[in-house]
């Protein structure tokens, strides 16, 4: 067999090969994150380490980065499918370590929160919805607009209020979330959608196995928070006070965007948390929840037709 040297130098004596040799170096090393590396580590770099490192900088200059050339992540065009390349400087030699790509990261943390909080759970409709796709007759448009609004001018670690979206059953108030929810994934920022009935329903059944804290401070810490029908649970002055409220209050504290979605606005959602299932009248515990989520959110009428029916 022939050795791997011997090779090399009859490839290397072809004029054939040279010519691609050189026109794949000049198209590696114009490119821009490559030259970027060069002159950033230029103090170290030698030519011969450049031509020895060529093969790993011919592997990282064409591979997608920061998910630029994948449409998803099961559309992955990388070697390693959700990952992406880094260059690096390893014992004196050009290499590559490969890294989670944002889109990895995001399907990480939401198949950790998903597996943490079952409440995450929506229709697949609300999981697919766009605004692209969204109907956008006359009376919904205020509440379109304001949504569209809220994706634009978000910006990590910068205060922003959240939307109080309320309205008649049916007229598209989960749709608009789950729009958000997508085009802010398609920026790579997570979001988190939550069914409020059956999140409550599910923190009173974590007390047992002891899982409430965690879901507690996994929900609080979310960048961005949607709470899903809320008004429509049954009312217990623990949820009030021991669930909802230290959530909103630490939300409200970080500056973390809270979203809403309700049958009420803001007068009735205040008297569905003034009366407890028991019946107790409970005004100042009530004002203190509605006064963080008045601090955390604009109220936005959704109108339109029922298009359930």
């Amino acid at each position: 067999m022939e050795k791997i040297n011997d090779t090399l130098r009859k490839l290397g004596a072809n004029s054939g090969f040279q010519e691609r040799y050189r026109a794949m170096k000049e198209q590696v090393m114009s490119h821009p994150d490559v030259r970027a590396f060069l002159r950033e580590h230029e103090d170290e770099i030698t030519s011969t380490m450049i031509d020895v490192g060529m093969a790993k900088l011919y592997e990282y200059a064409n591979q997608s980065k920061e998910c630029n050339k994948c449409p998803s992540l099961e559309g992955c065009v990388n070697m390693m499918k959700g990952f992406h390349p880094k260059l690096v400087i390893t014992r004196g030699n050009i290499d590559i370590q490969y890294d989670r790509c944002p889109s990895k990261v995001m399907q990480d943390s939401k198949r950790k929160k998903e597996k943490l909080i079952q409440s995450l759970y929506v229709p697949r409709d609300i999981l697919e919805a766009s605004f692209s796709t969204m109907d956008l007759d006359g009376e919904r448009m205020e509440a379109v607009d304001a949504a569209i609004q809220f994706v634009e001018q978000y910006k990590p670690g910068v205060r922003q209020k959240g939307l109080y979206l309320y309205g008649n059953f049916g007229v598209g108030k989960s749709y608009i979330l789950g729009a958000i929810a997508n085009e802010l994934s398609q920026k790579q920022i997570s979001s988190m959608i939550v069914y409020v009935p059956e999140l409550f329903r599910e923190m009173k059944s974590s007390i047992a196995d002891s899982t409430l804290n965690e879901k507690i401070e996994s929900i609080k810490r979310e960048p961005i928070l949607m709470l899903d029908d809320i008004g429509a649970e049954t009312m217990s002055s623990w949820i009030r006070d021991e669930v909802l409220g230290p959530i909103l209050q630490f939300r409200m504290l970080e500056n973390l965007p809270t979203l809403f979605t309700s049958n009420f606005d803001l007068e009735g959602l205040e008297h569905h948390l003034t009366y407890t299932q028991r019946g107790e009248e409970e005004k100042m515990k009530a004002m203190r929840v509605m006064e963080r989520i008045r601090y955390l959110t604009t109220p936005v009428r959704v109108k339109g037709k029922n298009k359930r029916i």
